[in-house]
């Protein structure tokens, strides 16, 4: 199958054409779909009716399908997560954020399709967080690499609480987990900023007024926009990213009802070649 690629931009997000997700697909056109992802970090498709178990299968050509932590009243099918909302404002999806980096293995990425959306409004923005750190002064990068940055979901199950249709599957969430401010990525070997306002605390080992000033000058960075892209939903449009290696910023400017499907996918811990992993997060299973 020749897939049309169709860059969004030169640094984020390409629209894909000529593919039908609601079908099995081959191998070759899996993984020219994944070379896709890689390169341009978010990917999107238009007119996919997707049911929610085609949905789920389209997930499983690129990993394992994750039960995440924040879900909805109104999922049913496990992995598969309604997101209903007419009020967005403060629900935390309008952040520059990438998903639940307060997990040890975060997200590899997710798949988001549009089921019903506002006459206008909605809009998301994704960003590439290999750009954002290619942008960085080289004395800043320097300064970055090795550094550490304690993750934790307490802002966000803060806001849960006072969503109607949402909950925490678990009640007790995992404590605060360590993860490189630079990530390496595990598939491209690209370096990227890993830190977003939703989840991190603190950088580690570093005063706690000179940790909120750095993270402050990072979170501005990547609302550059030569960092982004922006997509208009349609009906059944999907959208595809890779958590990794971007953040995405869901506009609040709606107040009419808006109905997304979302499956997300396992993925690792973000320590790659080379990056020192601390005690904290290191593995406890025996060696092999």
């Amino acid at each position: 199958m020749n897939l049309d690629i169709r860059p969004l931009t030169p640094t984020v997000g390409a629209e894909i054409f000529g593919v039908d997700l609601c079908v099995e697909l081959d191998d070759a056109t899996v993984a020219a779909l994944r070379r896709a992802l890689l390169d341009h970090g978010v990917i999107f498709f238009r007119d996919q009716a997707l049911s929610p178990e085609q949905h789920v299968r389209f997930a499983r050509h690129f990993g394992e399908v994750k039960i995440p932590v924040f879900e909805n009243k109104s999922s049913e099918t496990p992995g598969f997560t309604v997101i209903d909302q007419s009020a967005p404002k403060g629900s935390g999806t309008d952040a520059w954020h990438a998903d639940s980096t307060f997990m040890a293995e975060p997200p590899l990425g997710a798949i988001l399709r549009a089921e019903h959306v506002p006459a206008c409004g909605g809009d998301t923005l994704w960003a590439s967080m290999v750009a954002a750190y290619d942008a960085l002064d080289a004395d800043l990068r320097e300064r970055l690499d090795g550094l550490v940055a304690e993750h934790s979901a307490r802002r966000v199950m803060a806001l849960v609480e006072k969503l109607d249709n949402a909950y925490a599957r678990e009640t007790t969430i995992a404590p605060p987990v360590l993860h490189p401010v630079v990530r390496v990525h595990p598939e491209t070997g690209r370096k990227l900023l890993f830190v977003s306002p939703n989840w991190v605390d603190r950088i580690v080992g570093i005063p706690e007024a000179e940790s909120d000033a750095l993270l402050r000058s990072l979170y501005e960075h990547v609302k550059s926009p030569e960092l982004q892209c922006r997509f208009r939903w349609q009906r059944n449009s999907v959208a595809f990213w890779d958590n990794r290696s971007t953040q995405h910023y869901a506009v609040p400017d709606y107040r009419e009802r808006r109905v997304m499907h979302r499956v997300m996918l396992a993925g690792d811990v973000p320590f790659g070649p080379g990056q020192a992993r601390p005690a904290a997060v290191r593995s406890s299973r025996p060696p092999a």
